[in-house]
């Protein structure tokens, strides 16, 4: 997994693992839409690239969304994670019979993707913002009482 997505290692599990490389390698190797050419318009999700960044105050979140409506982006926040979920729909236009789609390399469908961070987060100080493209999430970090270490006498 990669470092800059400061997953617990409780998240490291079989199945994150499969899943995080299935999506490189979909990612990476899908065939050309130019052989196919309504593959990447047929996707039914995609994944947008992200930006996460932490300080010892916050966590700072950057999503790519273009062509997303606002209306269309939902943010889910709980206690240690968040979850971001869009949908781009193609448009609808009745075209002339003559004029045909040879290539589109546009992606529609349904975006999905949980963050899991290693400090709660203030959920009701987080603010978002989308401009040109781009979702901007802070999120304020819950601060952690440190306990401290007590020795336990034995009976």
């Amino acid at each position: 997994m990669r470092n800059d997505l400061m997953l617990k290692e409780s998240d490291l599990s079989f199945d994150s693992i499969h899943q995080e490389l299935n999506n490189f390698l979909r990612d990476t190797f899908m065939e050309s839409a130019f052989s196919h050419p309504l593959n990447l318009k047929k996707m039914s999700t995609w994944r947008p690239a992200i930006e996460l960044k932490q300080t010892e105050k916050d966590y700072k979140v950057k999503v790519q969304l273009p062509g997303v409506n606002k209306e269309d982006i939902h943010i889910d926040l709980n206690n240690d994670y968040m979850t971001i979920t869009a949908e781009i729909n193609e448009e609808k236009t009745k075209t002339d019979e003559a004029v045909k789609l040879h290539t589109s390399e546009f992606r529609y469908g349904k975006y999905v993707r949980t963050i899991s961070f290693d400090s709660p987060i203030k959920s009701d100080e987080s603010i978002a913002e989308y401009k040109n493209g781009v979702l901007s999430i802070m999120m304020p970090k819950q601060k952690i009482e440190k306990t401290k270490t007590k020795r336990l006498a034995i009976k």
